[in-house]
């Protein structure tokens, strides 16, 4: 197939929320401005007002479309009933492209893409983990399952893409070296979003942002914060932006701690706004795949500091000072301190801008995604 020929690219994933869905937006723009179709099947149940304003935004870029259908996260009896609905319609569309993100993206891609081979439709069948169910611990029982049926589907795709190193070294560690190709393509960021944002001189010193849940580590935060003041001797500031099911309980930690006055709490705001309330941005998450916070916040020329926990050495080095121990407020604290107090620290320690839009860029990320397409169809041929 010709590289300058246009493609029929489907994304299939569940939830319209979070990375997955900020990754696919950014691919459905990159190669629709190539020239390429694209569409997109999705569950119908999650999301709100945000992801709908979102939708709207890519809604005409969208030339093969947008299907909403019910997706439970959990394996269920209704999914024979999406997948027979998904099945007919993708069969209407004729993709070259059917591209599964998280599990139950995956799963659905790789079988209706499997019924159409079948019927002599040429189609390439990838998946994207996006942590999914490599999350799952392979001593349960349902970590057993759920990874078996990982291998098995392999036999049903063409390619499995991972968006970091640490991914693919986690997904041959707990299911198997991938059977057929595989290839990492790092998650990107837009050109239009490298842009120093420069906050107020009298901004908050730290910045959270993110889901309020202690997967995401904002108790770590609390806590080093309030440590990161006694070391150094008089108060700070710190910005918490975002929502989630634990937001009273670390409003009742700040306040048991006094430190209610210097730690102000805000509703979930988009990431570019939020970077320009504050001066550093700490990521002190207890897991992670390859966060777009990361990203956001390096393109937009901030400070980070986060935890060293899946991709992120890749993005701001193995060896870099700016990484701390998973859930441990302490070593937090201590590069908290150092950040604050070392003349240069930024410049130092964040890595340079050319070599990171280099690596982390949407185009690049567009660019060998489409590459991999393209090579898949040709093999196909």
């Amino acid at each position: 197939m010709a590289e300058s020929a246009p493609l029929r690219i489907i994304h299939c994933f569940r939830s319209p929320v979070g990375g997955i869905f900020r990754h696919v937006r950014d691919l459905v723009e990159e190669h629709r401005a190539a020239g390429h179709e694209v569409g997109i099947l999705c569950d119908s149940s999650t999301g709100g007002a945000h992801e709908e304003k979102l939708f709207d935004s890519i809604r005409p870029q969208l030339s093969l479309g947008l299907v909403r259908i019910p997706m439970r996260r959990a394996i269920a009896p209704s999914d024979f009933a999406a997948i027979y609905r998904s099945y007919k319609h993708i069969k209407s569309l004729r993709p070259d492209i059917l591209h599964g993100h998280g599990a139950k993206g995956g799963a659905l891609a790789r079988l209706i893409g499997s019924a159409l081979r079948v019927n002599r439709y040429r189609v390439a069948r990838l998946y994207s983990p996006h942590g999914g169910s490599l999350h799952f611990d392979r001593a349960s029982l349902s970590g057993q399952v759920v990874l078996r049926l990982e291998r098995l589907q392999e036999r049903f795709g063409d390619a499995v893409v991972f968006v970091c190193e640490y991914e693919r070294r986690t997904y041959e560690a707990k299911v198997g070296k991938p059977l057929k190709t595989s290839k990492v393509i790092y998650n990107g960021i837009k050109d239009a979003e490298f842009e120093t944002i420069t906050p107020d001189p009298s901004a908050p010193h730290f910045l959270y942002i993110g889901m309020l849940r202690d997967l995401k580590g904002p108790d770590v935060f609390i806590d080093a914060f309030a440590r990161t003041e006694r070391a150094i001797g008089h108060p700070l500031s710190a910005l918490m932006v975002g929502d989630g099911p634990d937001r009273d309980r670390y409003e009742a930690m700040m306040a048991e701690r006094g430190l209610g006055r210097r730690i102000e709490m805000r509703p979930a705001m988009p990431a570019l706004q939020a970077f320009g309330l504050a001066k550093t941005v700490v990521v002190p998450s207890r897991a992670e795949a390859m966060p777009y916070i990361v990203l956001e916040a390096l393109a937009a020329d901030k400070a980070v500091i986060a935890s060293r926990v899946g991709g992120i050495p890749e993005v701001l080095g193995e060896n870099s000072r700016a990484l701390a121990t998973p859930g441990d407020a302490e070593d937090l604290a201590r590069v908290m301190t150092e950040a604050i107090t070392t003349p240069g620290w930024k410049e130092d320690v964040m890595p340079k801008p050319e070599a990171f839009k280099a690596v982390f860029s949407a185009s690049v990320m567009a660019r060998e995604m489409l590459g991999l397409y393209q090579n898949l169809l040709i093999q196909k041929a």
